[in-house]
């Protein structure tokens, strides 16, 4: 399967921003449509070693990193992903499957050895980095996302705010575990294309003043530790 590396755009904006590019984007772009009222909710919890070797790469800027999670949307556990997402100089690109709450929650648990016989090559390769790197569940990630989308050129913008940390709660399925504001975190445009960005979205999504930023929602999520 050919492995396809998407380019990535991250602005931190101020809430004028946010309100004058979703202006612009709602006459040119359609919304996602599995979103619910233009927004759906985002639950991840996210892996890291016991050297934090995701988190520190992201901070370092190495250029060539990867990061684990599972997350569900709208506070519904009926589906839940397993991603890797991994980046090469500023490209991105994610590998996604399936698991069930009971899959996920022995993750959490640490129960693993039903994950070395599962088809899913995700599924294996977690295992793997769980049982002989030391990888572990760290911390939970809720946020809003505000999604829209432009077909030529595969382009998603997105909007991600209220992002809470759970600081070092790992209870990921229990829809009561407390989560607190991450420190200084703001609102964040993502865009994200394949071969070209069209000048339309371009210019939909200037942000005079703002520049490129490499923020990452896991690392501020991290910032109380």
């Amino acid at each position: 399967m050919e492995i396809r590396y998407r380019h990535e755009w991250k602005h931190e904006i101020r809430y004028a921003d946010l309100l004058a590019i979703r202006q612009r984007l709602r006459a040119i772009a359609v919304s996602d449509p599995h979103a619910s009222d233009g927004k759906y909710l985002i639950r991840s919890l996210y892996f890291d070693n016991l050297n934090d070797k995701a988190l520190r790469e992201k901070v370092d800027g190495v250029n060539m990193r990867e990061k684990f999670r599972i997350r569900y949307y709208n506070g519904d556990p009926s589906l839940i992903h397993l991603e890797k997402k991994s980046k090469i100089s500023g490209l991105g690109t994610k590998y996604s499957a399936k698991v069930t709450a009971e899959e996920a929650q022995a993750i959490v648990d640490g129960d693993l050895d039903w994950m070395l016989n599962s088809e899913r090559s995700l599924v294996q390769e977690l295992y793997c980095k769980m049982r002989y790197q030391g990888m572990r569940p760290k911390t939970i990630v809720d946020y809003t996302r505000e999604p829209f989308i432009y077909m030529p050129g595969n382009v998603r913008v997105t909007f991600d705010y209220n992002i809470r940390t759970g600081l070092n709660c790992i209870d990921f399925l229990n829809p009561d575990c407390i989560t607190i504001p991450a420190p200084e975190a703001g609102i964040i445009l993502e865009v994200k294309w394949d071969d070209f960005l069209p000048s339309i979205i371009r210019d939909a999504v200037q942000t005079p003043g703002r520049r490129v930023t490499a923020f990452s929602k896991y690392a501020q999520c991290r910032m109380y530790d």
